[in-house]
Formats: C-alpha cells, structure tokens, sequence
C-alpha cells in the first residue's frame, strides 16, 4: 500500500470556509507548519497541508465542485474534536487563548492526563492535553 510521504494511513482533510486563514491560525496557536498550498484562482483554498507535531491535517475552503463538501460553518460547528497531546498542554492552552481561540474548558488533571478545550473562530474544537 502507498501513503504518501509524512502521511498517516488516516489523514484528516477539513473543510473551513477561511481556510487559509485556519492555517495561519493554526502556525500562531500551534506551531503548525504549513506545506503544500494550492490556491484557486478566485483565491479559495483549493488544497492546503498542515503538521502539527507529527500529525499531517489537509484543509480545504471547499467548492462548488463538491456540493457535498461543506465547510464546518455550515453546520454551526464541529461534530469533530481534535486531541493535540504535547510536552506543556499548560503552555499551549495560555498560546491558543492569546490567538483568539475561545475556552470551553480551562486546563485540569484527568485520568488521561492534563487536559483543557478550546474552539477556534472556525468552529473546530481542540483538545490539548498532556498524557500522564
């Protein structure tokens, strides 16, 4: 089987409408890397790549195209949550708070670690945690 190089077997690919925008987020709160961008030619994102440590994420403003692909604004939110497990889920909770990134719950201990919730502008929610 094939995977493309830094790819997992599973690979998320988000639709948000701002796409490029998410990804600039993305490298302030989290240090994102960005890779491979491809624009359209009215400017949406046509197909853009993230890392986030060692988790590759694609992204996409979506298109008419693809009538089936609607952005997650369309739906007023995320049925998706996206764990980040790091060294310092302390520190990258204060850094997602100061990019703009709204609490929805504040950094605590659980069995699972250290752990607090964030939603981006976006409407896409994220987990950072430290693993115990």
């Amino acid at each position: 089987m094939a995977i493309p190089e830094g790819f997992h077997t599973v690979t998320p690919n988000l639709v948000v409408q701002g796409a490029l925008e998410a990804i600039a987020l993305y490298e302030k709160a989290f240090d994102a890397e960005k890779g491979h961008i491809e624009t359209a030619p009215d400017g949406r994102l046509r197909h853009g790549e993230i890392r986030i440590g060692t988790s590759p994420l694609m992204f996409t403003d979506g298109s008419p195209e693809y009538p089936y692909m609607h952005p997650v604004q369309h739906y007023g939110g995320s049925p998706i949550q996206l764990f980040l497990y790091v060294e310092d889920a302390d520190a990258l909770f204060h850094r997602a708070r100061e990019a703009g990134m709204e609490e929805l719950e504040p950094m605590a201990n659980h069995e699972y670690g250290r752990s607090g919730g964030v939603k981006d502008r976006f409407g896409l929610i994220w987990w950072i945690t430290t693993a115990p």
